[in-house]
């Protein structure tokens, strides 16, 4: 459990370097059913599991709590913004590779210090399984940055009304965790305030670092176009840049040489990724 102050992106969290690092863009492929224009409403939300058991016991005197509780039992959250039970959210959850008690994500009970609230927040729990794609498949053999794009989808939904008075636990879906996966997808999990996410909340860009080997876990720059995140998790996609236009495999990793590690003037690499629309988009008359 951790408290970050200032924006969602901000931790202090090492990640393994990475050979490359590159922003991508969404990719509307045609025939999949995206989280684009999908209704909330309409996904699974599955339970989390509640742990009744004995909880952590409170810190030492010596820490001040952020959240202490009064003669109720319990701290008053009456009349918080949406920021105030942000900033307790992102306080309590830890993601998957932060939880050091085992699989998923854990919010945690520390009775006197984070609570417990005396009004429960509201939070949703989504697991998102993202398609990688390189735009120029010309490129692959030569060792150069290419331009990915992403089809992102939801596989999994969470709703936990969340006052730290007990710990809960999301576990993750098996299949999106597996460590035989393509490596063309990888997963990203959020941690959201109130309602699930809409289409328009989701990334359009999405950072991919190359050459992460077996540690895929990364916090990134994931590109969330909504405030109501209070935390999130990427787990990279193990070898992008053998990835075809539709998210397929198209070459054993092992032949494919790490993007940048084959200096090149043939390719300037760009700044920025671009949307898949403006390349495909007819000129204006």
């Amino acid at each position: 459990m951790r408290y970050v102050p200032g924006r969602i992106l901000g931790r202090t969290t090492p990640v393994v370097p990475a050979v490359a690092a590159l922003a991508v863009a969404v990719l509307f492929t045609g025939g999949c059913s995206s989280a684009h224009g999908t209704s909330p409403s309409g996904d699974p939300s599955e339970s989390a599991t509640g742990v009744s058991g004995s909880p952590i016991p409170s810190p030492t005197p010596s820490l001040t709590p952020p959240y202490p509780t009064g003669a109720s039992g319990c701290h008053d959250n009456k009349g918080w913004t949406a920021e105030e039970s942000r900033d307790w959210v992102r306080s309590v959850v830890d993601t998957p590779k932060e939880n050091y008690r085992g699989d998923g994500l854990r919010v945690a009970s520390m009775p006197g210090y984070n609570g417990p609230l005396c009004r429960k927040i509201t939070v949703q729990v989504e697991f998102w399984k993202l398609v990688y794609g390189v735009a120029n498949g010309d490129r692959l053999s030569d060792g150069t940055r290419p331009a990915y794009y992403f089809d992102i989808r939801r596989v999994k939904r969470v709703e936990l009304h969340a006052d730290a008075s007990v710990e809960q636990t999301v576990a993750l879906p098996t299949s999106l965790y597996a460590t035989d996966r393509s490596p063309c997808e990888g997963a990203l999990v959020s941690i959201t305030v109130g309602k699930p996410l809409t289409s328009k909340e989701l990334p359009e860009e999405v950072e991919v670092e190359v050459g992460v080997g077996e540690d895929r876990w990364s916090r990134g720059t994931v590109d969330f176009r909504s405030k109501r995140v209070a935390d999130f998790e990427l787990s990279q996609p193990s070898a992008p840049q053998v990835c075809g236009p539709d998210g397929k495999p198209t070459a054993d990793p092992a032949d494919v040489p790490t993007p940048g590690s084959q200096p090149t003037d043939l390719y300037p690499t760009p700044d920025r990724s671009f949307d898949i629309g403006d390349v495909l988009r007819s000129p204006t008359p």
